[in-house]
């Protein structure tokens, strides 16, 4: 089965027991590192004040895990692993991008824009197929979301 139908599969597998227990998916990857294969599911909360706990992950675990066993659409072998997007997620949705609109991210472009790679700055938003953020400076740089490898939330302590 192609990496996209797992991860889409997964997805569709996930998404009434996510919504009853008030999380969302907020990413899942089927990928090839060395030579293990892992699907990666990440799990949100959208709530301010709401976070993923450890018990979450297992939950969500415990319910994919049997539910792939019951299916077997993944004809390797492979590592499931559940987790939080953590405090350095990467942004990936456009709604990712308005939720965390104001916060401190890293922007890393596949090639150099000004000799640089990689750009700091608060988070405008994603506006019209371009990532916006605010530099030290208060400079505005606009980055076109194709030229964009990962935009991340920064770690600010």
């Amino acid at each position: 089965m192609a990496k996209k139908k797992i991860t889409e599969l997964t997805e569709e597998m996930l998404s009434d027991f996510l919504a009853e227990n008030n999380l969302e998916l907020y990413h899942s990857e089927f990928i090839k590192e060395g030579k293990d294969w892992f699907l990666r599911v990440y799990i949100d909360r959208e709530s301010e004040d709401g976070y993923v706990s450890t018990d979450d992950c297992e939950k969500v675990s415990r319910f994919l895990s049997k539910r792939l066993d019951e299916e077997d659409p993944i004809s390797q072998n492979y590592y499931l692993e559940v987790s939080s997007p953590g405090m350095d997620r990467i942004l990936y949705k456009e709604k990712d991008f308005a939720r965390f609109a104001g916060h401190q991210v890293d922007v890393s472009l596949y090639k150099a824009a000004d000799g640089k790679k990689n750009f700091s700055g608060i988070l405008v938003g994603l506006i019209d197929g371009n990532i916006v953020i605010t530099d030290e400076k208060d400079d505005q740089l606009k980055f076109p979301a194709e030229q964009v490898a990962k935009t991340r939330l920064a770690v600010v302590f």
